[in-house]
């Protein structure tokens, strides 16, 4: 089985970061981390493959930098990469990073698609279904559980109330949650595997892709509103009484 999972390098949440004062747009550096939803997509990935004795592509659009984010995920045991690095999609919208990933998962052949639901730096949500819908194939949303045979792919989907079993006919693009497996830690093994992995390089115009515009522009960043403190009530015996006043004042109740 041809297994590809959309994976994306953002900076380290953990160091601080700067916006360009011109575009808004967060400025990345070199040293990128795998964004912590996408692990979760390889690890499904990687177990799948062992299942269906498959192999793990990787496709990421952003800045390559040192590709530290994609040889983690290589480290992981994907077996190979493909990357668009293309300085004419900076500032890309949701639909423009489908139409770029779709285009390149089309080019390397596929019969699963996993993807995390959002990235932590973009929070669309809707890149998975954007990707399914141009690939023309079913999209299976918010996965806590997956499992394939010769041709059809089951998911258990998350719900507010629990989860609904979902079936379909390969080839399908699944978006999966946080915590649907516990992703393996890369072994100094693996690690130096990574470093002689195949990646493939490519812009918008080698995959055929001309519509190029950001469709979007951010006009301005500001701080967010600074919460006020809540109100502190001493409690000597009608404490109950101010409780009910300040839920009337609201019309809660």
């Amino acid at each position: 089985m041809n297994i590809v999972v959309c994976v994306k390098q953002i900076p380290d949440p953990a160091n601080p970061y700067s916006l360009d004062p011109e575009t808004h747009l967060l400025i990345r550096p070199d040293e990128q981390v795998l964004d912590d939803t996408d692990r979760y997509g390889v690890e499904v990935g990687l177990q799948l493959a062992a299942q269906t004795e498959g192999t793990v592509t990787l496709v990421s659009m952003g800045p390559a930098g040192n590709m530290q984010g994609i040889r983690q995920a290589l480290a992981m045991g994907a077996d190979k990469a493909i990357m668009i690095d293309d300085a004419d999609l900076k500032g890309s919208g949701a639909l423009t990073t489908a139409k770029i990933l779709a285009a390149a998962i089309q080019r390397s052949g596929f019969d699963l698609v996993l993807a995390g639901t959002e990235s932590t730096d973009g929070y669309t949500g809707v890149v998975p279904q954007q990707i399914a819908e141009l690939l023309d194939v079913p999209a299976l949303t918010f996965a806590k559980q997956v499992s394939v045979d010769a041709s059809t792919v089951t998911i258990n989907q998350q719900t507010a109330n629990g989860y609904n079993v979902v079936t379909s006919e390969l080839p399908a693009v699944i978006s999966v949650t946080a915590g649907v497996v516990e992703p393996r830690y890369p072994t100094f093994k693996g690690i130096m595997a990574a470093k002689s992995k195949p990646v493939e390089n490519y812009t918008a115009s080698d995959l055929g892709v001309s519509d190029t515009d950001p469709g979007q522009a951010i006009i301005s960043v500001d701080e967010a509103t600074e919460r006020k403190a809540g109100t502190k009530i001493e409690d000597e015996g009608e404490a109950h009484l101010r409780i009910i006043e300040k839920l009337q004042e609201l019309k809660v109740i």
